[in-house]
């Protein structure tokens, strides 16, 4: 009683009332405060409409996507190979005229150099004497046979000389189709001994070996034949990438292919399909080839590049944001969403903490936990927002 009448006491000095009556009567019970009407609270901004312009704020509804996981791969760029030509020489000589240059369009059946060969010579020779080797069977038998048929020769005559016919016949033929063959190079058979290398393609001269006045081993004459020219059209490449084991289930012909290049670092992603999926691994990578193509009509993609390649895999649609709209905040993940506006007009963004998908290489991050479908959300500006918290 002494120390409540003292409590008493102490409040009416103070001015404040208290009331007894029980273990808590000795705590004050207080209102919570109103908010101030231009206190922006923490983790908001709040801007003005030309603020908003001025930063470039985007926002977006929170929607379904189309979204996909991903298989990353390292990759190289290759010829589509319908549509190059690696030539060599079929005979040997020495280099006597250049008539392609490099980076030059050719039509199929173009000049592309002349080489001065006895191999020429040598086939045109050859020919020539077994087509008159035949000549010459041919009339002995024929006269074999008028023989035969009046009785003044025998069978066993007869027969010699149809073999001896049959073996002229197959002379012939072979050295028909070894002419043949360099006549479709452009032989001059009879005139000179130049061979006239030509386009068996249409496209661009990629590479060139030769230069006039060298020496070039055929593909016939028993050495090693040196590729001479690569002739091949860029319009549409190949890109050969190597996945592993566990994923080569996920990766099906026909799946979306995005690339990136470190030559073209602020270039979009090219985009393509797979076409081919091998049916073996390498039995000591453990990976299987798979092949992808891609249209370039620009020209950009240059055989022999290195690629990143991110095979589009288990597509779905999903409540997904873009890459954009995602920061990072040490170990969390957060956005900004556009909550309304306040007395004086001003737009409020909230910044919130949230769980998505982060699938290297995925365009559409999906949402897994901190939005809800149809919210506003900041896809663009969102690191200056940040910045102003």
């Amino acid at each position: 009683m002494r120390r409540l009448a003292l409590m008493a006491a102490l409040g009416s000095i103070l001015g404040v009332g208290l009331v007894l009556g029980g273990p808590l009567a000795c705590h004050k019970t207080e209102a919570a405060p109103k908010q101030e009407g231009n206190k922006v609270p923490a983790g908001e901004v709040w801007l003005t409409a030309q603020q908003i312009t001025e930063a470039k704020i985007a926002v977006a509804p929170l929607e379904e996507h189309d979204v996909d996981d991903t298989v990353l791969a390292a990759g190289r760029v290759t010829f589509d190979d319908l549509k190059v030509a690696h030539i060599y020489s079929p005979v040997t000589g020495k280099v006597t005229k250049i008539d392609a240059q490099l980076g030059q369009k050719v039509k199929k059946g173009d000049p592309l150099a002349t080489i001065d060969s006895p191999d020429i010579g040598d086939v045109s020779s050859t020919l020539g004497k077994a087509q008159a080797e035949m000549i010459a069977a041919e009339h002995d038998y024929n006269r074999q046979k008028e023989l035969f048929a009046q009785h003044a020769t025998s069978q066993k005559d007869l027969e010699a000389s149809e073999d001896n016919w049959r073996k002229a016949k197959a002379e012939l033929d072979r050295a028909k189709a070894k002419a043949y063959l360099l006549q479709a190079g452009g032989g001059n058979y009879g005139v000179s001994q130049g061979y006239t290398l030509r386009a068996p393609l249409e496209g661009e001269v990629i590479a060139r070996e030769i230069s006039p006045g060298i020496e070039v081993q055929g593909q016939y004459g028993g050495g090693t034949a040196k590729e001479l020219f690569t002739i091949g059209e860029l319009d549409r490449v190949w890109i050969l990438a190597d996945i592993f084991e566990m994923d080569l289930a996920r990766v099906k012909v026909g799946s979306k292919v995005s690339v990136k290049v470190v030559t073209y670092p602020n270039e979009p992603p090219f985009m393509g399909t797979v076409n081919y999926v091998a049916n073996i691994l390498d039995k000591e990578t453990r990976t299987a080839r798979v092949r992808c193509i891609f249209d370039n009509q620009k020209g950009l993609l240059k055989p022999e590049m290195y690629a990143t390649v991110a095979i589009s895999v288990d597509e779905r649609k999903a409540l997904a944001i873009p890459r954009t709209a995602l920061l990072r905040l040490g170990d969390s993940t957060v956005v900004f969403v556009e909550i309304g506006e306040t007395a004086d007009k001003k737009v409020r963004y909230e910044r919130r903490p949230v769980t998505v998908d982060e699938t290297e290489g995925a365009a559409w991050l999906p949402v897994q936990h901190g939005l809800e479908k149809g919210e506003k959300v900041v896809v663009g500006g969102a690191v200056l927002l940040s910045g102003m918290l």
